[in-house]
């Protein structure tokens, strides 16, 4: 009995060992049916149809179906398509946070990066815009060699369970499409699991981004949303927060009040020149006359806690883009707020850029003056560029003997860094010290 056991373990040890050889060099995962099929790779490319086509270079990554490509200016004028896949709809990582939203956007990304060459299709002989105006709908092709064939990514997304159907089946590769939508939800991957996400908190709060936060802000009201954002200011337990929109190219933000409720470590996690995951309860700040988010908690022996704030990562700077009083106050910028149905809101530049910091060049101050609420003091300078005003609120500055010292900046020249601020029915820039201002 002995001999035999002993004669029959290294055979089940050779099956076992070429088992995991044929998995590992690529045969087919035991758990998955041997029927499946790689539609990417049926799926040519037939470059003699009527279709338009254009290779491109990627200029932005937005999310998981939407992307920027630089073209020639006979394609668009301004040099950039700002594509919309078509066929599929990945969950949402731009707007409001959905499961599989950021997995999605990674995969897409990683895919166009490590591309040799990328080509954009349209459906027909013509390059056609969907329902906002202001994005093409159109098939992206890849390669990963240059000898080598063109991959459908909207097919791939689809194949790999990252996106839902979008009138799949109403195109030039409707077909496949769909087959391969039926096998990703056979096959439960990704949205068609039962799995968690794990780049998705799955706390109470409604997980969104600052830029949708900044947007519907008035929507949000009363209720306890989650965001990540780059900590730019920290003042008076109150700090500031931005996010950069890759879509628009601009930065949105929102205050965040503290409080008396951290301390030690959650205090460190909002340290200006961190990115950090903020928990908290929009509200309307009468006093201060703006939306702010409060109420954030940090319970040391839960760390992983969904309603923990988080630190993201380290060494993040203000964006600082640079503006002139005309275009900070008066220009103004399009702006899509409902992406199923393509409405826009147009919005002032200061409006859009509310909380967020900024840069601005060559102001003259006019006058300086000291406002005293009874509680707090700060200091109102009255600048002009070009013939524009603009007002800036800054802390008050002292001489060495304890006296204001009204005309520090007084008829001076000035560069600012600074906090796009509201008050009293007008928006104008917000300092917080010396090291904010630069005397020419």
């Amino acid at each position: 009995m002995t001999k035999k056991i002993l004669i029959k373990l290294p055979i089940i040890a050779l099956i076992f060992s070429l088992a995991l050889c044929l998995f590992a060099c690529g045969g087919k995962n035991p758990q998955q049916p041997e029927n499946d099929r790689d539609f990417v790779s049926e799926l040519k490319l037939d470059m003699t149809s009527e279709s338009l086509k254009q290779e491109v270079t990627v200029s932005k990554f937005v999310d998981g179906d939407t992307t920027h490509f630089i073209v020639p200016s006979n394609v668009v004028a301004e040099g950039v398509l700002q594509a919309r896949y078509l066929a599929i709809n990945t969950p949402e990582s731009t707007g409001k946070i959905e499961e599989w939203g950021k997995a999605a956007s990674k995969f897409t990304k990683e895919i166009l990066s490590n591309a040799t060459n990328i080509l954009i299709e349209s459906d027909d002989n013509k390059w056609n815009l969907d329902s906002t105006g202001g994005r093409y709908l159109v098939w992206v092709w890849y390669k990963t060699s240059e000898d080598g064939d063109y991959r459908n990514l909207n097919l791939e997304i689809l194949q790999n369970g990252y996106a839902f159907a979008s009138n799949s089946g109403q195109n030039r590769y409707g077909d496949i499409c769909l087959e391969a939508i039926a096998q990703a939800r056979k096959n439960k991957l990704h949205v068609y699991s039962d799995e968690k996400d794990p780049d998705f908190y799955y706390g109470e709060a409604i997980e969104l981004t600052l830029k949708e936060l900044r947007l519907h802000v008035v929507d949000y009201v009363g209720l306890k949303v989650a965001f990540e954002g780059n900590v730019i200011r920290n003042h008076a337990n109150t700090i500031y927060l931005e996010d950069f929109d890759e879509e628009t190219g601009l930065y949105f933000g929102i205050s965040v009040y503290l409080g008396y409720n951290l301390n030690g470590e959650g205090l460190e996690i909002v340290n200006a020149g961190n990115r950090s995951r903020i928990v908290g309860t929009v509200q309307y700040y009468e006093a201060g006359e703006t939306y702010q988010v409060s109420g954030l908690q940090y319970r040391a022996i839960k760390p992983n806690d969904p309603s923990n704030i988080k630190l993201i990562k380290t060494g993040v700077e203000p964006g600082n883009p640079l503006f002139t009083v005309d275009n900070l106050l008066n220009g103004k910028v399009t702006l899509v707020v409902n992406e199923e149905t393509g409405e826009k809101k147009v919005m002032k530049n200061c409006e859009a850029m509310m909380s967020t910091s900024v840069k601005i060049e060559g102001l003259y101050v006019k006058s300086t003056r000291v406002s005293d609420t009874g509680t707090n003091k700060y200091m109102i300078l009255t600048c002009e560029q070009d013939g524009k005003t603009i007002t800036i609120k800054s802390e008050v500055f002292y001489n060495e003997d304890g006296s204001i010292n009204y005309n520090i900046f007084k008829e001076q020249t000035i560069d600012v860094l600074g906090i796009v601020d509201y008050y009293s029915g007008s928006y104008q820039l917000r300092i917080f010290s010396e090291d904010d201002v630069r005397i020419h």
